[in-house]
């Protein structure tokens, strides 16, 4: 294999491995996220749960992975020439 093509081949592989350390980042936000929301509902909070679902971080959540996986999908590319696969 030439150089050019192995180094290719090492910068699609870290892309990626960013991308996956970045999606688990928040799905763990996420999840942490979904178990507050537990504990107002088991607390009967259920205007304040509505609240956090529909304008708080429960949104916020979904809205950092929405961007993620749309960066992904569309190879939106940063200054540098690798994808745009920054935190949130």
């Amino acid at each position: 294999m030439d150089q050019k093509r192995v180094v290719r081949l090492n910068q699609l592989k870290n892309k990626n491995m960013a991308y996956e350390r970045q999606v688990d980042e928040h799905l763990d936000r996420l999840d942490q996220s979904l178990a507050r929301l537990h504990t107002l509902i088991k607390r009967g909070e259920n205007a304040a749960a509505s609240r956090f679902m529909l304008e708080g971080e429960l949104k916020d959540r979904f809205e950092e992975l929405k961007t993620i996986i749309t960066i992904s999908r569309t190879g939106n590319y940063g200054a540098r020439g690798v994808q745009n696969t920054r935190s949130l």
